[in-house]
């Protein structure tokens, strides 16, 4: 369960009284989320998350991150809305923690997309590229090119112990793409993190896009790679399905579609989604102790969709 830091009635109750959403009827904690601690909170007025964020997000990225969730939510789009309290204040300390409350968004994720749901899901993501065309603050992106460099060098010398090969292929990978990595396509804030996890569905209709914790300011079209590495291939990474990429990209051309040079960069923007996923994974793998509450995800699910996209034609990526 993802719950880090105790918050007892005393101290929720206090931070209530902050707020106009009423008295608290009851409060838990809940395993969404992996470096966080989640509660769900149930007032006389409704439902809400309480989120004490505890080390994956600098704390002076924090009102960036509340300002950008506003934004979506005042533009509309299917994103829970940062609660302020009486004094118009959003972030809070809770157990001295950054905290804040968010409204509860209805909806679950799902494991295994039908086309139908991944039209719905890229054109989600379009909208989000839309209402974010006016969002002028920026925030670099840390697991962008660079950072992936930095992140094998944390790791060299111990890739083969997770996979015999692993080494190699990542290590390749780096060196092509940073000689390859497009600069000049159109920048937009972008998710960066738009797994099947972090998108609630209902009926077949987005219901909240969540998680916005990796966003940050770069390539347009790079999102939209993470969205189809993430979600058109089997779990484990084994199988692609091109009916689910080909879906994606119709739902995005519906509401936002991407330009011919950001269609013809996908090729190795998606490569580089499947690397970045590889290495951050590995990384964890190394470095998350045995015992720890937090389940280790398995690097090699997208190490096998890095091998499939360095022999995939541009066509096959696409799902054409």
């Amino acid at each position: 369960m993802a719950v880090y830091t105790h918050v007892d009635a005393g101290t929720l109750a206090a931070l209530l009284l902050r707020y106009d959403i009423g008295t608290a009827v009851s409060f838990k904690g809940i395993a969404e989320g992996v470096e966080n601690s989640n509660y769900l909170v149930e007032t006389t007025r409704g439902r809400y998350f309480l989120t004490l964020y505890e080390k994956r997000v600098e704390a002076s990225d924090l009102p960036w991150f509340l300002a950008l969730l506003t934004h979506c939510a005042d533009a509309g789009l299917p994103v829970p809305r940062p609660i302020a309290d009486r004094s118009g204040k959003a972030l809070q300390t809770v157990a001295g923690r950054p905290a804040c409350l968010i409204e509860f968004a209805v909806g679950v994720s799902v494991t295994e997309p039908t086309s139908a749901e991944s039209y719905a899901v890229g054109a989600a993501l379009g909208r989000f590229h839309h209402a974010v065309a006016d969002f002028a603050i920026e925030r670099p992106n840390a697991l962008g090119p660079a950072g992936w460099a930095q992140v094998a060098a944390s790791c060299a010398g111990q890739l083969d112990q997770i996979e015999p090969g692993l080494e190699a292929l990542l290590t390749d990978e780096l060196t092509f793409l940073q000689k390859s990595w497009p600069t000049a396509l159109p920048r937009s804030t972008i998710h960066a993190d738009l797994f099947p996890d972090n998108v609630l569905m209902l009926g077949g209709k987005v219901t909240a896009l969540i998680d916005f914790y990796f966003a940050c300011t770069d390539l347009r079209a790079y999102d939209m790679a993470i969205l189809i590495v993430a979600w058109s291939f089997s779990t484990d990474g084994r199988h692609f399905d091109p009916a689910i990429a080909a879906a994606l990209l119709a739902g995005y051309s519906s509401t936002n579609a991407l330009t011919d040079p950001e269609l013809a960069a996908l090729p190795i923007l998606c490569r580089g989604a499947a690397l970045r996923f590889a290495l951050t994974r590995a990384f964890d793998w190394l470095n998350t102790p045995a015992d720890a509450l937090v389940t280790r995800k398995d690097p090699m699910a997208f190490a096998r969709r890095l091998t499939w996209y360095t022999s995939a034609t541009p066509a096959q990526v696409i799902g054409a």
